[in-house]
C-alpha cells in the first residue's frame, strides 16, 4: 500500500466504526422498554461523543503537522571538548560526526550531508572542534559558518617539499612546529642516515636540505625531536626521482674568467650536456666547435647562457633566432657583469626586464648566510652525503651589480641578505628567460662551499630549460590512508593500482564537467599507481597515524577558510512540514473513552436498579 493513502483509509474505517457505534445506539434506543422513561439528553451525549472519538484517535495515529523553523546545525568534529553554552531556539540541532569525542547528548549521523538532508530547516552552521573533514567541506559550502576552533596542534602543522626531482638535484623541505619549544628537525634519508639536522626559527619555521642521486621511488623521512632528543613524530617524505636526459645548454661569453671557470666545470660534473662558445679578442674563439645562431642550432639546445658582452656581439638576425627560439620554449639565462648598452637593455626590455644602464657594483650576502645546509658536497667528491655534525664553513661575502631591475611578474630564485633578488625569472611565450646580477658565484667554491654553489645554478637551469613536454599532473599530496581525495584530469578507463595489486576503477563524476574528477579513498599507505591508458603516475598515500598535528592544522585552515567565504545569511525558506506531536491527542482520545465509558456504565446501572 502508498504510505500516501494511509490516512485515507484510516479517516474512512474510523468513519465507518463511528456510524457503526452510531447505528448501534439507535437501534437501542429503538428496542429499549417503553416503560422506562426516555432520556434523550444522555442519548445526544453519547451520538456526539462517537464522531469525537473517531477524530481524536486519527489525530493521534495521523497528528497536524507544523512548519519547520529555521535554525542553527551545531556539528561537533574531533578535538570538540564542549557543547557551546548559547541559548538555544526552537529550530537548532545538534549532531556529532564520527570523529567527534564519543558519549556526547547530541544526534549522531554518518556525514555533514546527511544531517543536512534530515534537517532542511538549517539555515546556519556552527562547527565545534578540529574542523571538518574533507568530506564534509563541500556539503558546508553556501551555508553561513561559525567555527569555534578546537587549541591549535602541537608538532609538524606545515610542510612543503617537492613531489618529483630529476637525479642529481637537491631539494629542500620547508616547514613549521608548533607547540614544542627546544625541538629539533632531522632529514634521513631512504638507508635511515642523517642528511640534515636544523633547529626552528622563532616562529617555528624550518628548511632542510637534501639530494637525490639515482633515478626511482625513494621514501626520505623528517624526524621531529623534542628538548630532551626524544622522538616526537616521525614523517616518510615519499619523492619521485625521474632518470629524464640532463638539459642541452648553449653557452656564449664575451671572455673568459673565473666565473666562467667553475660554472663549466659545475655543469661537466653535473653532467649536463654543455657546447661552449667564449671569445678570446682579435676574433678568436675558445670552446667547442662553432655553431650558426638560427632555428635549426637552437631547437637542439633546451637553455642558452649568455652574458652581457655576448649578448652585445650578436647579431640582429640572431637575436630575433633566438627570441623566436624563447617564444616556442628555449629558455634563457642572461648573467650581467658590467655596464649594458642602449640596445641591450631594449632587447630586455623585449623580454619583460627593464634594466639600468648600471656603473658600480656592490658587496652583498646571501640571506642565509648563517644557515647549515645540507646537499650535496662539491663538484668531484663522493656521493656521500655532508654530515651537519661537521662544521660547515660560513658563506663569504660576493659581488653584485648595483642595477636596478623592475619586472614585476618575475619570480625570484635568490636573494640577499637584504632581500634584493639576486636571480629571478618571467616567463616568455612558451619560453623562459631568468637575469642574474651575482657576478662572482665561485666564491663559494673557494670558501668551501661547493654544494652552495651548484645549488644556486641547478635550481637556475631547473627553472628556465626547456621541458619535456606535457605529462599528466601528479595527484594531490599530500593523501592519506582512508582519507578521501579528488582526481581530476582523468581520461576514459582511468584506475589506481595499490600496492597489494588492487585495482580501483575511477569513473568520473558527471557533475565535476570538463574538470573529469573523481572520489578516491585509499585503503592502505604506500605507493600506489594512477594508470591512464598507457601513462603511468606513480603517487604515495601516508598512513593515518602520520602527521597528526599536520592533518588537524589542515583541517583547521580548510575550515577557516570556509568560514572566511561563507555568506552573511542566507533567504529564508519555509521548509517541508514537520510531523506533530501524537501524545495531546492520544491523551484526548483516552480521556474521552473513559468518560464516555464511564457515562454508559451508569445509563446501563440506571436501567437495572430501576428493575429492580
Amino acid at each position: 500500500m502508498n504510505p500516501a493513502h494511509a490516512p485515507s483509509l484510516a479517516a474512512a474505517l474510523l468513519a465507518l466504526a463511528a456510524v457503526l457505534s452510531i447505528a448501534r445506539l439507535l437501534h437501542w434506543q429503538h428496542r429499549r422498554d417503553r416503560a422506562l422513561p426516555a432520556r434523550h439528553g444522555r442519548l445526544a451525549v453519547l451520538l456526539l461523543a462517537q464522531p469525537i472519538l473517531a477524530a481524536l484517535l486519527y489525530l493521534t495515529l495521523f497528528p497536524p503537522a507544523r512548519p519547520t523553523q529555521a535554525g542553527t546545525l551545531t556539528v561537533l568534529t574531533a578535538g570538540a571538548q564542549a557543547l557551546p553554552q548559547a541559548p538555544r531556539s526552537a529550530g537548532d540541532i545538534r549532531v556529532a560526526l564520527p570523529e567527534a569525542p564519543q558519549g556526547a547528548d547530541v544526534e549522531p549521523a554518518p556525514d555533514l550531508a546527511t544531517a543536512l538532508r534530515r534537517h532542511p530547516q538549517v539555515r546556519r552552521l556552527q562547527v565545534v572542534g578540529a574542523g571538518l573533514e574533507a568530506r564534509d567541506r563541500d556539503a558546508a559550502r553556501g551555508l553561513p559558518l561559525a567555527f569555534d576552533a578546537a587549541p591549535p596542534p602541537a608538532g609538524l602543522v606545515e610542510l612543503e617539499m617537492p613531489a618529483q626531482l630529476a637525479a642529481g638535484n637537491a631539494f629542500a623541505v620547508h616547514g613549521r612546529l608548533a607547540g614544542l619549544p627546544g625541538a629539533n628537525v632531522e632529514l634521513l634519508d631512504p638507508a635511515g642516515q642523517r642528511l640534515h639536522r636544523a633547529a626552528p626559527e622563532a616562529d617555528g619555521r624550518f628548511t632542510l636540505h637534501g639530494a637525490v642521486r639515482t633515478a626511482g621511488l625513494a621514501t626520505f623521512s623528517l624526524r621531529v625531536t623534542d628538548a630532551g632528543g626524544r622522538t616526537r613524530e616521525t614523517l616518510p617524505l615519499p619523492l619521485r626521482i625521474s632518470d629524464s636526459p640532463p638539459p642541452r645548454l648553449l653557452l656564449l661569453a664575451g671572455a673568459p674568467g673565473p666565473e666562467l671557470k667553475y660554472l663549466r666545470r659545475w655543469a661537466s660534473d653535473a653532467g649536463l650536456a654543455l657546447h661552449t662558445r667564449i671569445g678570446a679578442g682579435g676574433g678568436l674563439t675558445l670552446g667547442d666547435a662553432p655553431l650558426a645562431i638560427g632555428a635549426d642550432t637552437l631547437r637542439r639546445f633546451d637553455g642558452l647562457l649568455l652574458d652581457e658582452r655576448s649578448m652585445a656581439s650578436l647579431g640582429a638576425g640572431e637575436w630575433r633566432a633566438i627570441d623566436a627560439a624563447v617564444r616556442e620554449g628555449l629558455g634563457v639565462l642572461v648573467r650581467i657583469a658590467g655596464p649594458l648598452s642602449p640596445a641591450d637593455r631594449a632587447r630586455l626590455r623585449g623580454w619583460g626586464f627593464a634594466v639600468d644602464a648600471g656603473a658600480a657594483s656592490a658587496t652583498t650576502r646571501l640571506r642565509d648566510a648563517d644557515a647549515a645546509l645540507a646537499a650535496l658536497r662539491g663538484p668531484g667528491s663522493a656521493d656521500a652525503p655532508l654530515s651537519t655534525d661537521e662544521p660547515v664553513p660560513a658563506l663569504p661575502s660576493l659581488t653584485r651589480r648595483a642595477q636596478s631591475v623592475d619586472a614585476p611578474d618575475a619570480v625570484p630564485l635568490l636573494r640577499d641578505a637584504q632581500e634584493r633578488p639576486l636571480l629571478q625569472w618571467r616567463a616568455h611565450g612558451r619560453g623562459r628567460v631568468a637575469l642574474t646580477t651575482l657576478t662572482d658565484s665561485f666564491k663559494l667554491v673557494l670558501a668551501g662551499r661547493g654544494e652552495r654553489h651548484g645549488g644556486i645554478w641547478s635550481e637556475a637551469i631547473a627553472a628556465i630549460a626547456r621541458g619535456a613536454g606535457p605529462a599528466p599532473p601528479p595527484p594531490p599530496w599530500p593523501l592519506w590512508e582512508g582519507e578521501r581525495a579528488a582526481l581530476c584530469d582523468l581520461a576514459a578507463g582511468a584506475e589506481v593500482v595499490a600496492p597489494d595489486g588492487t585495482r580501483i576503477a575511477l569513473p568520473p563524476d558527471p557533475g565535476s564537467g570538463e574538470r573529469r574528477c573523481a572520489a578516491f579513498w585509499p585503503a592502505r599507505p604506500g605507493w600506489h599507481l594512477l594508470r591512464q591508458g598507457d601513462v603511468e603516475t606513480p603517487f604515495a598515500v601516508l598512513p593515518a597515524q602520520a602527521g597528526r598535528a599536520w592533518q588537524a592544522q589542515r583541517r583547521r585552515d580548510a575550515t577557516g577558510v570556509l568560514a572566511a567565504q561563507a555568506p552573511a545569511s542566507v533567504p529564508a525558506q519555509p521548509g517541508p512540514p514537520r510531523r506533530g506531536p501524537a501524545w495531546p491527542w492520544f491523551l484526548a482520545w483516552l480521556l474521552a473513552s473513559a468518560l464516555v465509558w464511564t457515562f454508559e456504565r451508569r445509563r446501563r446501572a440506571a436501567p437495572a436498579a430501576a428493575s429492580a
